[in-house]
């Protein structure tokens, strides 16, 4: 069986413009990255279009270490819709090289269900990643410019800056340095450390921008820390934000690529679900709304991280709404979820698959909390059996929830057919928009109360001193009218990894609440969660290589 890199090399490339033409973007408006990529300009992006497609949301169950499918699932079901005559685009976030280089090896689907060139989108790309980590260390330089300043100071309590630096790679050794070592002309010694870049705030703030004003704003708005006097300081009182978004003048436009079958793809932005709002941008969404009528994008890790807050952030601030959310579940991960094996998951255990099917089962609850109708998508793999199947199909029954059996990696859009047919008629058969799970005007304490017991199942929260300090200083920036954008584990429905299945009655403990005015979002810190990934035992950088002809091997 052929790798996914020897089926992406495999197929003859379309030229970007010939795709371009495919959904009705003259050639001419394109920004070229070579033959096979291109920026689509913002002009694209028209509300009043958008507002007369359809979107689909492909989210998961909680997913085992090496994740479900979303990505597979979302790109061959663009492809099953397009066969069947719907004109589709799939809109989905870039992959992190962080990631890419240690557990995944690359994040651009499987199989015959890809979004190509798969090399060039796992490393690098456009840029964008680029761009958005330059603008966030400007700010670090520029704070700790003006901490050195004796002429432009601020006067900024270096004690309370959060601001900390980021890079694209998951590397431990940075969570927590001590900078401005070296003398007076070296800086002002502190504690600060890196963040991974897709956890950066200028990301979420890419990816909850309209336009380019919208971004500049936002980016004024980024909270730094306090003077000596108690006043907050942002970055606009730093004059930073015209440069950083010069920076991101191109980063904010979204990427066009190809599917394997030759069909459109939009790809941009790549906040992680799990410590960030795990979405693409909303000018991407737009835009493919604007240019189809079905889009199909996708929300990271389980429907408890970022489906959730797909919902509750990026509808809530770009006024979208899914008509139909294609929950992607697998033998897999319910066996994963009867007993934490990930060791015998290819074995048949028809049992232990029936003990993980309340994960399932919550998660579908979940989904119907915001008043969307499910449709269960068995992403199957060659080891599931004909009994494990229909006991997914059993359940999903008797909860009324319509499922299909999908064979995207294998099959492309022919192994989606079945599915397609039953999103097309959900989605048709919806004529209201979603249900917001709280309202933004309650307090902190009641959001982040709502999102822990009614999604996760959580009894009660346990808020550590940093965190109630947080809460008092999140009141006194006035900043408790916002939505909350939880950091926690993707492994369990719960704040511990180790509560597989469907966990009840657990405590979700809060350590501390971190402030992205910019983003226009709070983020509760739960569990053991962290904002710099480190690499596995053997990570998949140590696969990856290159020949003499410059073609690259291991990206799986």
């Amino acid at each position: 069986m052929r790798s996914d890199i020897e089926i992406a090399q495999s197929v003859s490339l379309k030229p970007i413009t010939e795709i371009a033409e495919k959904i009705g973007v003259d050639p001419e408006q394109l920004e070229l990255y070579g033959k096979y990529k291109a920026k689509l300009p913002l002009s694209l992006n028209d509300r009043q279009k958008a507002g007369q497609s359809n979107l689909i949301l492909v989210s998961a169950i909680s997913p085992t270490p090496a994740g479900e499918g979303k990505t597979t699932i979302s790109i061959g079901l663009s492809e099953g819709m397009n066969r069947l005559k719907k004109n589709t685009i799939v809109v989905l976030r870039e992959p992190s090289l962080g990631p890419v280089f240690g557990i995944k090896g690359g994040a651009t689907g499987g199989g015959y269900s890809q979004v190509l060139p798969m090399e060039d989108i796992n490393l690098h790309f456009t840029g964008d990643f680029a761009a958005i980590e330059k603008a966030h260390n400007l700010l670090a330089a520029l704070i700790d410019n003006n901490l050195q300043s004796k002429t432009r100071s601020l006067g900024i309590d270096a004690r309370t800056v959060t601001w900390k630096r980021v890079m694209d790679m998951n590397d431990r050794a940075l969570r927590h340095i001590v900078i401005g070592l070296g003398g007076t002309s070296s800086g002002v010694p502190r504690e600060s450390g890196f963040d991974i870049t897709a956890a950066s705030e200028i990301m979420a703030i890419l990816c909850l921008a309209d336009d380019i004003p919208d971004l500049k704003r936002r980016i004024g708005n980024i909270f730094i820390g306090f003077t000596y006097d108690k006043k907050p300081v942002y970055a606009r009182d730093l004059h930073a934000e015209g440069a950083m978004t010069a920076l991101l003048k191109d980063a904010i436009k979204p990427n066009l690529v190809q599917t394997i079958e030759g069909n459109a793809a939009i790809i941009h932005g790549g906040p992680f679900a799990n410590i960030a709002q795990g979405t693409n941008s909303v000018i991407a969404t737009r835009t493919g709304l604007s240019l189809a009528n079905y889009v199909v994008t996708e929300a990271g890790f389980g429907f408890d991280l970022g489906a959730e807050k797909f919902f509750d952030i990026k509808c809530g601030y770009a006024g979208l709404s899914p008509k139909v959310v294609v929950l992607v579940a697998t033998v897999r991960a319910l066996k994963y979820h009867g007993n934490g094996n990930v060791k015998d998951l290819s074995q048949p255990d028809p049992e232990t698959l029936r003990k993980g099917l309340g994960n399932l089962e919550k998660h579908i609850e979940n989904i119907r909390l915001f008043g969307i109708r499910p449709v269960v998508a068995i992403n199957k793999f060659s080891s599931d059996t004909e009994e494990e199947i229909n006991i997914i199909r059993e359940k999903c029954d008797e909860m009324g929830v319509k499922h299909a059996v999908a064979e995207a990696w294998e099959k492309g859009g022919a192994g989606t057919i079945e599915l397609a047919e039953l999103v097309i008629q959900e989605a048709a058969a919806c004529d209201h928009t979603y249900t917001p799970l709280y309202d933004w005007n309650m307090s902190i304490r009641e959001k982040i109360e709502t999102v822990a017991k009614k999604i996760y199942g959580a009894k009660a929260i346990d808020y550590r001193p940093k965190a109630l300090n947080d809460l008092k200083k999140i009141e006194s920036l006035g900043l408790e009218k916002v939505p909350v954008c939880i950091a926690k584990t993707q492994k369990s429905l719960s704040d511990n990894p180790k509560l597989l299945g469907r966990p009840k009655d657990f405590i979700v403990t809060v350590r501390e609440i971190e402030i992205a005015a910019g983003a226009g979002f709070v983020v509760p810190i739960t569990g053991n969660i962290m904002r710099m990934p480190g690499l596995p035992e053997e990570p998949a950088a140590e696969r990856i290589d290159i020949d003499e002809h410059g073609r690259i091997t291991g990206l799986f």
